[in-house]
């Protein structure tokens, strides 16, 4: 049991060749909050070069890979255009905690569990990172929490925002859960939603982003307390979702111009 002065351990488990603006973003308040010890984050990368970027968008994504490229760089700028004193602050404090970000090519390689094991972590992290095996997530002391921008039990899989956005809802959610063996099948901690309207992808994401971030942290506090509630998923379970292709962007876009001018 942690003394109630004492921070949570924490380590964080992400993926991709890079870290995303809101990987880092959740980072930089793991390091900051007093509550909170930031022992490091494993990602499972090849590289970490531009090159790699490209090479992972173009293995997900095809023939999109370069117009989402050109949106992430536009959404980069545009983030620094709008507030330039906290992106450079963000990325002043990611370099300093450079020694603490582990990129590897394994993330269950037999020499990251043991040096996950020796951080003596009290609570694990996932945002972004491959399925986790029970070897890995289960060695917190305090098990392991991940977050998932959708509503569980009906939207699980991959960017399950967009597809909530495409079927029609009226709202997308966002999901605390605790780490299982299955995918995106685990208990809650926390979830919260914010309405779609007519409003667009690009904003209904940035302000569920936010939220999730909000709530992940508290989640963290609350098993810190030892007053998180866990429990497990009602309701119907619906499709693994994919990644959307072409065809269905553009049938969202017709779809939320339709609706917007009151015709859906």
């Amino acid at each position: 049991m942690l003394e109630p002065t004492e921070p949570i351990r924490v380590v964080l488990f992400a993926g991709g060749p890079v870290l995303e603006w809101d990987v880092k973003a959740f980072i930089c308040r793991l390091e900051a909050h007093r509550e909170i010890s930031f022992l490091g984050a494993f990602c499972q990368s090849e590289a970490q070069t531009f090159r790699a970027v490209v090479q992972d968008l173009w293995r997900r994504r095809r023939l999109l890979a370069l117009p989402l490229l050109l949106m992430q760089v536009a959404a980069s700028i545009g983030r620094y255009l709008s507030e330039p004193r906290g992106e450079s602050e963000r990325n002043r404090a990611m370099v300093q905690l450079s020694d603490r970000l582990h990129y590897i090519p394994d993330i269950h390689a037999a020499e990251v569990l043991e040096a996950v094991r020796s951080l003596q972590p009290d609570l694990g992290l996932v945002y972004g990172s491959p399925i986790l095996k029970p070897d890995l997530f289960q060695i917190p002391t305090r098990g392991t929490l991940g977050i998932h921008h959708g509503k569980v039990p009906k939207y699980r899989g991959k960017k399950t925002t967009f597809w909530a956005t495409y079927n029609g809802e009226e709202t997308a959610g966002v999901t605390i859960q605790k780490i299982n063996a299955g995918l995106d099948t685990g208990q809650i901690v926390k979830e919260g939603n914010v309405p779609i309207g007519c409003r667009s992808l690009r904003k209904v994401w940035r302000e569920l982003e936010a939220l999730g971030l909000d709530l992940y942290i508290q989640a963290i506090l609350e098993v810190k307390a030892g007053t998180a509630e866990y429990h497990s998923q009602m309701g119907e379970r619906g499709k693994l979702y994919r990644d959307p292709k072409l065809r269905d962007i553009f049938f969202l876009w017709q779809r939320q111009l339709l609706r917007c001018l009151g015709r859906d």
